[in-house]
């Protein structure tokens, strides 16, 4: 049978074979599909019916088995199945109704008919949409028509034809340099899902959307959908500064000047900007901007920039594009300067590099008339009434704009205790915490983001056992906060009582309260009088148990809700370089920080990352750039603390008096994949623990630098810096408080003896200068994985306040493609094991080692990688560990080798519900992995998917 007499839907959904006449099916049910609208080939839109499909497809079955078919009992039911089968699936794709082009729906059949084993049927349909196809196409050039010839409404309602060869320059634009990206898929797309007066707005965004629908097959269509993304971008700006528009980049970095002394004004006239931004030099500012870095961009990185920080008027129109945005940042951070064009111009250049990028508090406000742009606040609270609600009123106050906070609660009295004032019973801790906690939820950092707090209480305080419990999802809501964080602030002793099967013992720390403010042995032996004390019957609040009863608690509850996070009070203090100011009471909201508090001061810490694959070649580290980068960023870093603005009087001093900064890392799979390294290798904690000596040592030799030029700062002398110990030499005091319970590689490489010399001569500028944040957005709009975190999956959507987001791993689709493998099955087999490789048998060994995705990579290797970190670092890291199979003795094992290794924190406990847990595989090498209290090596876990849970107040 000819392949012509296929019926096949057209522009009137179902065209006759012949003029034959064909017997009428029974109706589709009507299920509520009519919300849907169809685009025919003209571009007209129509309602959708679903009768239509059943007369389609019993035409097809006419036109193969002949005029029998309508009345076979067989085809009128695989008729109605496969009706019910195309209109599901147009609904599941449009829940809310919309539009859909007339080639999907045909689509959608060609499907239908193979899933229901109608092959023969298929195989006719498909010959014959292709061959109407052709005939439509040379039809179309045959009378000379438009490819689309569709009408558009503009913005003040008129109507105009749409211009086709437009897009196909924008679209030709947004592929150009672009590997294994066709602009024509991207055009076709496009104009399928274009109607008769669609809106113009509508039709920059369908290009994007095209675009965006094809990344799962190749990365590079992410750049491709950023670039059509900045054509949307420029007409809201131009539009707005009422300048003319235009159709490229090309076009528009042929203005970008003129725009950008326009966004400034317009800005400054707003009261967005400050008006001091309107007094550089403007030619020298605007000479300096490169407008093809608009195109370095992913989608993710370029919407996440336009939703959440690009500046904006009260009616939410956005008219700040990439280069305005880092250099407005940039010309904030200079303001202070003598050369402030010169050094904008070099602070410019490193943001829109991504070499490093600014916290996003930094990005937030640099250059406006609130130049909040500070990361982290620590606060300790005060165990009186005033104290604590002033307290919390300064939560409020830092939360407003844009910080991150972390509260030590440790000297509030425990429940029970006496209460002088009124003679009366405390109601302990954990009712001001309540209080704490919907502060936060009340204080939404000006509409930007959540506000978020973390809250942290030492072991010993006689309420820790409440503590546990707040994130539970059972008992008294009125002592539960589901919106804050919580950790444990645990000192050494605890952990010796648990390793050597001790008792424990809590107070409250009105009649404890030295135990706040010491630590190492000094806290060991203030605390045994205590138990003495208690002993005796001379302690009024007091309870005894196993120590290890406790720590199986703290576990289970961290397990069971992620809280509270699991930090270690003592090397946080004995290796703080700033020790004689005072004692670190607890970290802060993503457990980097570690700085000292009192009533009196209010830490404050400044962040910003260095994106370690940007300093990756082929010989490794790039050192030399790495150093230049450093400079750089550190003066960046330490302008924050003069120009910031503080809310609260305590923050100032403190930040004026120390001036600590932290900077970290990004990129560090990246760095890994470059240089073809396994994440779960001996090779992998080899280049952490020399990229993290480089910069450490580089970080500190800025601070040198900025010292001679600007002077010590204040608090310098006494500090561990004025005496010649630098962080990895203060690992030592560790071991010798710890009397044996640490073990820590101490390789080295570097002159450091030299650098040593330099800092007790010269001094530092900071008092702390390094921290490793989780950087979960900054990393986004630089297009590099997260902070030291592995691979999360080599495919996956991911879900932030800018909405939803295809991720692939270009490493792998780059490999992948070389050895042939990189297919739709591919694609397909990806999605179904939630991103990883390893259950995949076509794909080899190597590559299933080196793309093994974070549940896959034995949380062992990541405490090894944080612990050779460490040893670098002055201040701490925010260490996510993943375990897809959690249970009591792995955990256990876990966190007693973060403490034996010398770690100061962790962070999240990332585990993985039971659906899929059988999915994949993998190896991890126990070899060399010593314990020294007794966590023997175990199977690697196994993977599978996890909810994205991301920390946004550091980075």
């Amino acid at each position: 049978m000819a392949t012509t007499e296929t019926p096949a839907m057209d522009d009137n959904i179902a065209v006759p074979p012949s003029a034959d006449d064909i017997p009428t099916p029974p109706p589709a049910e009507d299920n509520g599909w009519g919300e849907l609208r169809v685009i025919r080939r003209n571009g007209k839109v129509t309602n959708f019916d679903a009768n239509k499909i059943t007369i389609a497809v019993t035409k097809a079955f006419l036109a193969v088995e002949g005029g029998n078919a309508a009345a076979s009992a067989r085809v009128h039911d695989v008729v109605r199945n496969i009706t019910r089968q195309v209109t599901e699936a147009l609904v599941r794709r449009n829940p809310d109704g919309g539009t859909v082009h007339i080639e999907d729906i045909q689509d959608q059949v060609e499907l239908a008919l193979m899933r229901t084993g109608e092959h023969k049927v298929a195989r006719d349909y498909v010959l014959y949409r292709e061959a109407r196809a052709q005939e439509r196409e040379q039809a179309r050039k045959e009378a000379g028509e438009e490819e689309h010839l569709v009408n558009i409404i503009l913005a003040d309602g008129s109507v105009q034809p749409l211009n086709v060869q437009r897009l196909r320059t924008l679209v030709e634009e947004s592929c150009r340099g672009l590997d294994e990206t066709d602009p024509q898929v991207i055009l076709d797309d496009s104009c399928r899902n274009l109607f008769d007066g669609v809106k113009e707005g509508d039709v920059s965004q369908t290009l994007v959307m095209s675009a965006r629908t094809l990344i799962e097959k190749e990365p590079n269509y992410s750049y491709a959908a950023a670039r059509l993304l900045m054509d949307i971008l420029r007409k809201e700006a131009l539009d707005f500064l009422d300048m003319p528009r235009v159709d490229t980049q090309e076009q528009l970095a042929a203005v970008y000047s003129d725009y950008f002394q326009s966004y400034i004004k317009r800005a400054v006239d707003l009261e967005l900007l400050d008006p001091r931004l309107a007094q550089y030099d403007m030619a020298r500012i605007t000479g300096a901007l490169q407008a093809e870095r608009d195109l370095n961009f992913t989608y993710l990185g370029l919407q996440t920039l336009y939703d959440r920080y690009f500046i904006h008027d009260d009616k939410g129109t956005r008219f700040e594009l990439p280069q305005a945005f880092f250099m407005r940042v940039a010309m904030g951070l200079a303001i202070n300067e003598i050369d402030r064009e010169g050094k904008a111009i070099e602070f410019y250049h490193l943001l829109s590099s991504f070499d490093f990028m600014s916290s996003t508090p930094t990005l937030f406000n640099s250059g406006t008339l609130r130049p909040q742009l500070s990361s982290c606040y620590l606060t300790t609270v005060p165990d009186n009434l005033d104290g604590i609600y002033s307290a919390i009123r300064d939560n409020a106050l830092l939360s407003k704009f844009a910080g991150g906070l972390g509260n030590d609660w440790t000297p509030v009295r425990g429940l029970g205790s006496h209460i002088k004032g009124t003679n009366g019973k405390s109601q302990g801790v954990v009712p001001f915490l309540k209080v704490a906690n919907d502060t936060a939820v009340a204080v939404n950092q000006g509409g930007k983001r959540k506000g978020a707090v973390c809250a942290y209480l030492e072991t010993w305080h006689i309420d820790i056992e409440e503590f546990l419990d707040l994130r539970k999802n059972t008992g008294d809501e009125r002592r539960r906060t589901h919106d804050m964080n919580t950790a444990n602030w645990i000192p050494d002793l605890f952990m010796k009582r648990v390793a050597e099967d001790g008792d424990w013992t809590l107070f409250s720390p009105d009649e404890t309260s030295d135990l706040h403010d010491l630590t190492g042995k000094a806290f060991e032996e203030a605390y045994c009088n205590y138990e003495a004390k208690a002993a005796r019957g001379e302690m009024n609040i007091h309870k005894t148990m196993k120590a290890v009863d406790l720590w199986r608690k703290m576990l289970g509850m961290l397990f069971e809700t992620g809280h509270p996070w699991v930090a270690f009070k003592d090397p946080c203090n004995v290796r703080y370089t700033n020790r004689h100011q005072g004692v670190v009471h607890s970290s802060n909201l993503c457990t980097e920080i570690t700085l000292h508090t009192n009533q009196n001061e209010i830490a404050v810490c400044n962040l910003g990352s260095v994106n370690l694959v940007r300093h990756v070649n082929e010989d490794g580290l790039d050192m030399e750039k790495l150093e230049k980068t450093i400079s750089t960023a550190m003066r960046m870093l330490d302008n924050v603390i003069e120009y910031n603005y503080y809310s609260v009087p305590q923050a100032r001093n403190s930040n004026l008096r120390h001036r600590p900064v932290g900077l970290g890392i990004m990129g560090f799979q990246d760095a890994l994949y470059k240089q073809r390294i396994v994440y779960s290798s001996e090779e992998a904690l080899e280049f952490a623990d020399r990229s993290m000596e480089a910069v450490s040592y580089y970080t500190i030799k800025a601070s040198t630098d900025l010292a001679e030029e600007r002077g010590r700062y204040s608090s310098f002398d006494g500090s561990l810096w004025s005496q010649g110990i630098l962080p990895y030499d203060s690992l030592a005091e560790l071991a010798e408080q710890r009397g044996g319970y640490l073990q820590v590689d101490d390789s080295i490489t570097l002159d450091w003896d030299h650098l040593r010399e330099r800092v007790k001569t010269v001094g530092m500028r900071n008092s702390n200068t390094m921290a490793i944040a989780p950087t979960a957005t900054i990393s986004n709009i630089c297009g590099v994985s997260q902070s030291i975190e592995p691979t999360y999956q080599n495919l996956f959507v991911k879900s932030n306040l800018s909405g939803e987001f295809t991720v692939v791993n270009p490493y792998l689709v780059h490999d992948l493609k070389k050895l042939g493998l990189w297919d739709e099955v591919m694609v397909n087999d990806l999605k179904y094991y939630d991103g990883s490789v390893q259950p995949i048998d076509r794909v080899p060994e190597d590559l299933k080692a080196l793309y093994a995705t974070a549940f896959e990579v034995d949380p062992r290797w990541l405490v090894e990688a944080g612990s050779r970190r460490q040893k670098w670092i002055d201040q701490a890291q925010s260490l996510n560990l993943y375990m897809a199979e959690p249970s009591g003795k792995k955990l256990d094992n876990l966190y007693k080798l973060a403490w034996v290794r010398g770690l100061k924190t962790t962070y999240y406990l990332r585990s993985m519900g039971a659906t899929g847990q059988e999915k994949t595989t993998s190896s991890g090498n126990d070899e060399g992995k010593v314990n020294l209290l007794g966590a023997a090596p175990g199977a690697a876990p196994k993977a599978c998917s996890i909810l994205d849970p991301e920390c946004e107040a550091c980075q």
